[in-house]
Order: C-alpha cells, then structure tokens, then sequence
C-alpha cells in the first residue's frame, strides 16, 4: 500500500477560477485507481451537488472510477429526502440558502469551517450492504480523529461519529444501482452559532462539537484531508493507487 503515493495524488482543484466543466474534465481524466481523491476548496452547494450527480452517473456506468470530492460549502442548510422540516427553526438567517436533498437524514447545516467529504463510491468493487459502508465511513473519521489524539466513537442506533455525547460528524448518504453521493460534514471550526437555528439531524437531546473544540493546537485542512485519504485507503483495503 503506497501511502505517500496517495498524498501526493490528492487532485487539488480549490482554484476558484476553475469552472464545473472543467473540475469535471480533470476528474474524468484521472488515472484509473480503486478511489481517486480530489480537494475542491470551498464551494457553494448547489453547483457541486450537480457535479455529484454528473460523477456519481458516470461512476454507475463504468466510465470513471469511485472518486471522494473534499471541499467546504459556503452557509446553507440542507434537508433529506424524508426530512422534517420543523427541525429548521423560524430563527434561521433568511439570507443562508435552504436546499432540499435527495439524500438520506434529516436537516443539517454546512459552511465555512466544515469539511465535507462526498464519497462516490461504487459499492460493487467493494461490498453491497449500506450498513457495511456506513460503518466503514464512520470508522475513517474515528480513525482520524485519532490520529490528532480525540477519542471517538459511534453510538448506537445513530448514524455519525460523536465524542462523548457531542456530534463531530453528520453523515447522509444515496446510493443508486450500489454506488454511493452524498457523504459526510466533519466539523473543524465552524461558526457554531448556525447550529442554533436548527435541531441537528433531528436529535434534540445531545450537542454539537468541533475539533477546534477539543484541541488547542490548529490543524489545517490539508492535513486533516491527507489523514482521511490515507485512512480511506485503509478501511477500504486499497493495496495501492
């Protein structure tokens, strides 16, 4: 397993300039591996929500391999397919855009200081079980958080990683034809005060945290980023890239 090889292939297309049909074209272009990696800097939802769907197509179809887009959104709030909408409160900033998902879960919130990962992922390569894959993509956040020393976990009957009884990681998934969009949203520094207009992912009863929260020294995205790259490849048992 080549783990530097892997950090090194990391697509960085955070340029802003970049239009969508030309983050499509790198992307497409990417040599064939068992996942590629691409960092998209930050972004506003609903453009890349329209780029997942045009990978997460060419991924059913075998014309491209299982890519993970790493970005930030700017603010906005996002329901799931089923979600209450109740859960958004009145008190929300009418200026944050509200976008209705055809993912699973209930609403939650994405911005600056979040790091949002969407795993397109071809089941078929690896195994079809939904309980399989939503395991595997908490165990890679639980192993990262490990790696900068918090310890966390899942809880049972919930999807997400928490620490103690604060949410560090929302997760929401789609899958189509066995191939996974949508991700996670693992929360670095972000502006905690969003999470006040919203009863996050419905559950009322616990908190939220954030790395910052945990840690006094700053970790950059970049690192995080290699960090979860390396544990993909680990808990998918990628023998190389």
């Amino acid at each position: 397993m080549i783990i530097d090889t892997a950090i090194e292939n990391i697509l960085d297309l955070s340029d802003n300039n970049l239009s969508l049909s030309e983050i499509r074209s790198e992307i497409v272009n990417l040599q064939d591996n068992m996942i590629n990696f691409v960092y998209l800097g930050k972004r506003s939802y609903r453009p890349i929500w329209n780029l997942q769907q045009q990978i997460h197509n060419e991924v059913k179809n075998n014309t491209i391999c299982s890519t993970v887009l790493f970005l930030e959104h700017d603010h906005v709030y996002t329901f799931g397919k089923n979600a209450n909408k109740d859960f958004l409160l009145n008190s929300y900033p009418k200026d944050i855009d509200v976008v209705e998902t055809d993912r699973g879960g209930q609403v939650t919130y994405h911005g600056p200081g979040q790091l949002v990962g969407y795993p397109i992922i071809n089941l078929n390569h690896f195994k079809k079980s939904v309980s399989w894959y939503m395991r595997s993509l908490e165990k890679v956040i639980i192993m990262t958080l490990s790696d900068y020393g918090i310890s966390a976990e899942r809880k049972d009957g919930m999807t997400g990683v928490w620490v103690d009884d604060e949410k560090i990681c929302a997760m929401g998934v789609r899958l189509s034809r066995w191939v996974a969009m949508h991700g996670f949203a693992l929360n670095l520094e972000p502006k905690m005060e969003y999470y006040d207009s919203m009863i996050p992912c419905g559950i009322q009863e616990y908190g939220i945290t954030s790395i910052s929260d945990k840690l006094s020294d700053n970790i950059s995205i970049d690192k995080i980023i290699e960090s979860l790259t390396i544990n993909f490849i680990k808990t998918f048992n990628i023998e190389e890239v």
